[in-house]
């Protein structure tokens, strides 16, 4: 064997086994600590038990860890450490104490949604943003659109006739299209399928192992989040050119010149936005059909309550 080619083997292998002490051993050292952390696994260096939640039903994963550990374990997930409660009393204690911690996201998600998205910030820049939000969604400019919200409903009930649905998802894609009506108000249509193609595919991706190689679905949803960003930029030039045009959207919000936001801080909280009006709305909205398919009296007190909210509108 050459002795150049000697040399490039030794020096590969030095570099493997140094890159990996250099992975491994911050991981073992963390654990050695003497802190006061709750029972549980750690998983694999970096990997954690990511892979072990994936391969089967998450659902199951946590509930056979509350079974060994109890209501409060650690563990290792999507590269982050962690510390996981399920007990009403836990949960009463973080809300109480609200004051002692700090809501974070794993780094991934940061990436994939984008870092000046509002709940990745705290103090006057969050502040700022939150006001822009509600703005937006006070009774006086939301019932600008509420003939198009009705519209929507109406499509997706016409849509519903004569299949079986599954009611979650529907109500996900009932959020999803108020949300692009909220933020993009009517001239979302023009651009409806191109953000539904993206967004999906940046949700499908979310919760993914953050292994950015071609291929994987964390890679997949990072080019659809570049797309998106860029279909905002599209939309926010657009505007631009029309500059006698107030719109009362979010869009419309975030580009006034007194919120003092960048493009690519206007991008981040759209997506931001999408995101968070999503799945929340659709599950509160899913236990409502539940409720009131359950409860005949008080689907018909709901009915009788709309029924004469439009009589005195008319009279």
């Amino acid at each position: 064997m050459e002795l150049s080619t000697m040399f490039f083997l030794c020096a590969s292998l030095l570099f493997i086994v140094l890159f990996f002490r250099t992975l491994i051993k911050p991981y073992y050292v963390s654990k050695r600590r003497d802190l006061p952390l709750p029972p549980g696994s750690m998983g694999w260096p970096y990997i954690g038990e990511t892979f072990q939640m994936y391969s089967q039903d998450p659902n199951v994963f946590f509930a056979s860890k509350i079974k060994r550990f109890g209501s409060m374990f650690k563990s290792h997930i999507l590269g982050c450490p962690c510390v996981m409660i399920s007990s009403p009393e836990a949960a009463k204690f973080v809300l109480n104490k609200a004051q002692l911690f700090k809501p974070t996201f794993p780094a991934s998600k940061e990436r994939m949604l984008g870092k000046q998205a509002i709940f990745f910030h705290q103090g006057e820049y969050h502040a700022n943003l939150r006001r822009l939000v509600l703005r937006t969604f006070m009774p006086e400019a939301i019932k600008n659109i509420i003939p198009d919200i009705e519209s929507i409903a109406q499509d997706c009930l016409k849509s519903w006739e004569g299949r079986l649905i599954t009611t979650f998802l529907e109500m996900k894609t009932f959020t999803f299209n108020v949300a692009l009506l909220s933020i993009f108000g009517k001239e979302e249509i023009l651009y409806r399928d191109a953000l539904k193609r993206c967004y999906y595919t940046l949700e499908q991706g979310y919760n993914s192992m953050p292994i950015n190689v071609p291929g994987t679905l964390f890679h997949k949803a990072m080019k659809a989040r570049k797309e998106l960003a860029q279909i905002v930029a599209q939309i926010i030039w657009s505007r631009r050119q029309r500059k006698m045009i107030d719109y009362k959207d979010l869009l419309g919000s975030f580009m006034d010149e007194k919120s003092g936001l960048t493009d690519d801080q206007i991008a981040d909280n759209v997506i931001g936005v999408i995101f968070a009006a999503r799945d929340t709305t659709a599950s509160v909205l899913t236990w409502i059909v539940k409720y009131l398919g359950e409860n005949p009296s008080v689907l018909e007190a709901v009915n009788v309550s709309v029924s004469c909210f439009f009589f005195l509108k008319e009279n």
